[in-house]
């Protein structure tokens, strides 16, 4: 009897030119062949198959009734400007169907510094919320019941200091610590991959991990200690193989880090959460969240807990930031709720819905509420929670959650082969991984190959104009240095001395639980600042290293008559000028997301440029300095993070001090139309948005190079 698939293909030779499935099949980023058609025969030899919701490998979800029983929790991720602000928006939230808090702290809180550094002029409150203090952190779950609301805090670098902060915050609203619920992502290794809000070198960070673990499994029952994020790699470029396999590499390093501790595996495993991203490659996502439970079981197995619960991956899942686009940016709102069906089908815990204005800047009340919305929509208009795991037994879905989970658990045991995740991440194999696929996507983009409706394909006749959320950015910091002054001014200094000291000493001596002490640095009205500074002067602040993809993006217009052009252009610059056009590519501030710079900075590289990639967390006077040591031509500014208002200004301030005038500025990255003219009017030349093809961008810039030697 002729079987389903060569039946199939014996109807396709009598109807179609492509005669065999091969030509139809189509090879994935994470270079998995997805073919036109799937069968039962695709079914031979799963071992996952046959289980049931609730039952190892959970693959079909951790509890028995899914969202019959009780659907995922709406989760909005949000947090602008200053406490008082960004409480308003919880509880006005909270009212309207949201289900939990989930915190999003500004880029100077995340690294550590209060708002008064020197260097976070352009971050206070730009890109979440500002906290100093517990003051601040009182003020921000005013009126919101901490032992009744579930509160997610997205913190990595500064997370002793927050989760301090956090305690003592519930404490002084009367709420023990024991009766706190939510999570803390305390997850560094990833930082150290892609996006970059450190502080401290990865031996006393992972220190850092583990302190939290131990206190929060004996203190805080009801407390996930961690929550172990794939979400920033995606967003950075990952694919969806490389996402599963860091993600939960990264997961097994924390675990072998707690056990290492003297801790039992079951005293803390069912607390830890994971926390992976939802694009756009709908049924791979679903399958994703599948093989990520399947794999965790598979982790987790080789630690041989007792509990059941020790096995089970329990995921947050928020949809992409990066598919979103800031040309005809209403399309939006159809990605994001593409992407939340996805993540439901996948069996998420908890969802977050970005807004579709994002791509351009923080979200506004109108934006969010979409948001919010389409997850209510999901749960009360679809009837998607009445049935549990409905794509189980689709030959295409178990299929590719088999075909994921294979091939990330090669990547992983490649991880094992280097000693783990930490060392792993020390070599650099998992962030160089990671760039290169950010740049073959982007390539694929530019060439149209991939398409994005209204970007590279289908474009709107006239730009979309929509109102954003514009934080004044100075005038948070002055409130919020007005704050830090009271409480400076009303603490008891001396008891507050001791307390830093005692921490300081803590983290010298590898002795202690650096939690504990900086809780009692907080009830002495502590600063965050100051918490992380005291750590800092034992532990030191990391640096990274800088290191730049050559080939990857070229190789993708080998042989492109168009590619060649600008390159015999640059090649004709060479020939007049002496040298190449050269360009240094900065992130100033504290935003550390640097996949646009790097995409950038390789891509112009491959067409010709000299390039430099300046160091993270620069200030304008820094970046201006290395602009003039290095005789660039050009200066291009990578903006993520809103802080492009004040920091292009100072950048060109400086370069103007120096006698430099001559270099050239541009900006690219997320910069709302709104804030062009401003750019403009201080002496920015050109401004690159999402969605920018990078070759257009090339001549461009060399156009730029040559018409200001021309003015000379």
């Amino acid at each position: 009897m002729m079987s389903e698939k060569k039946k199939w293909e014996a109807n396709l030779k009598a109807e179609s030119s492509k005669n065999n499935i091969e030509d139809l099949t189509w090879i994935s980023p994470e270079g998995i062949p997805i073919f036109p058609l799937y069968t039962k025969e695709d079914l031979n030899d799963l071992p996952h198959l046959g289980s049931i919701p609730g039952d190892e490998p959970f693959v079909r979800g951790t509890r028995t009734t899914m969202y019959v029983g009780r659907p995922w929790t709406i989760r909005q991720y949000a947090g602008f400007s200053t406490a008082e602000e960004s409480n308003e928006f919880y509880k006005k939230a909270l009212k309207a169907g949201q289900q939990g808090v989930s915190v999003a702290f500004d880029l100077a809180t995340h690294r550590g510094y209060d708002s008064d550094h020197e260097r976070v002029e352009g971050d206070v409150g730009k890109a979440g919320v500002a906290i100093d203090s517990v003051e601040d952190m009182k003020i921000l779950f005013n009126n919101i019941p901490l032992d009744k609301v579930s509160v997610s805090m997205t913190m990595n670098g500064a997370v002793i200091p927050v989760l301090a902060s956090f305690i003592v915050a519930g404490e002084e609203q009367g709420v023990s610590k024991s009766d706190l619920s939510g999570t803390i992502q305390n997850d560094i290794l990833k930082e150290f991959m892609v996006r970059n809000t450190y502080i401290y070198p990865p031996e006393p960070s992972m220190r850092i991990v583990g302190d939290i673990i131990e206190y929060t499994s004996k203190e805080m029952p009801k407390f996930n200690s961690i929550s172990i994020s794939g979400y920033h790699m995606q967003e950075a470029g990952a694919n969806l193989v490389q996402e599963l396999a860091f993600t939960l590499a990264d997961g097994k390093e924390y675990v072998n880090a707690a056990i290492k501790r003297g801790m039992d595996v079951d005293s803390f495993a069912d607390r830890l959460s994971f926390f992976f991203a939802i694009g756009m490659n709908f049924f791979m996502e679903v399958a994703k969240l599948r093989a990520a439970r399947l794999l965790w079981h598979r982790i987790m197995k080789e630690f041989n807990p007792k509990n059941e619960k020790s096995l089970m991956l329990r995921t947050h899942c928020q949809t992409s930031g990066v598919s979103l686009q800031a040309q005809d940016p209403y399309n939006n709102i159809v990605r994001t709720s593409y992407e939340a069906m996805s993540a439901v089908l996948g069996g998420t815990q908890s969802l977050h819905t970005n807004s579709f204005d994002e791509a351009m800047a923080l979200p506004t009340s109108f934006s969010s509420r979409i948001a919010r919305n389409t997850q209510l929509i999901l749960q009360n208009e679809t009837k998607v929670t009445t049935v549990i795991d409905p794509l189980a037994g689709s030959y295409y879905i178990e299929k590719l959650t088999s075909d994921l989970a294979e091939e990330a658990w090669k990547l992983i045991l490649e991880i094992d082969e280097l000693g783990g995740m930490t060392k792993a991440v020390a070599s650099g194999m998992p962030k160089l991984k990671i760039e290169e696929a950010a740049a073959k996507r982007q390539a694929a983009v530019d060439r149209g190959e991939e398409i994005i409706v209204g970007v590279n394909k289908f474009k709107p006749d006239q730009e979309t104009i929509v109102d954003i959320l514009d934080v004044d950015n100075i005038a948070v910091r002055d409130s919020q240095i007005r704050r830090l002054k009271q409480v400076k001014k009303s603490r008891n200094s001396k008891t507050c001395e001791e307390a830093l000291d005692n921490l300081k000493k803590a983290a010298s001596s590898g002795k202690g639980n650096l939690l504990d002490f900086a809780i009692e640095a907080t009830r002495a009205r502590a600063t965050v600042g100051e918490i992380s500074m005291a750590m800092e002067a034992s532990f030191g602040r990391h640096k990274a290293q800088n290191r730049m993809l050559s080939g990857v993006y070229g190789a993708a217009y080998a042989n492109d008559k168009d590619f060649l052009k600008i390159k015999n252009s640059i090649e004709s610059f060479v020939e007049v000028e002496g040298r190449r056009p050269r360009i240094l590519v900065v992130k100033m501030g504290q935003d550390g997301h640097d996949r646009g710079a790097k995409v950038i900075a390789t891509a112009f590289a491959d067409i010709g440029f000299d390039v430099d990639v300046g160091p993270l967390f620069q200030t304008p006077a820094e970046a201006a300095q290395d602009a003039i040591d290095n005789d660039v031509h050009i200066i291009g500014i990578s903006s993520q993070a809103a802080g492009h208002k004040t920091l292009a200004p100072k950048l060109i301030e400086a370069l103007n001090e120096n006698d430099a005038s001559e270099i050239i500025v541009i900006c690219g990255g997320v910069i709302p139309q709104q804030d062009h003219e401003f750019l403009y009017s201080k002496g920015v030349k050109a401004i690159f948005g999402p969605g920018t093809n990078i070759p257009d961008a090339a001549r461009a810039v060399l156009n730029l190079i040559q018409t200001n030697k021309g003015r000379k």
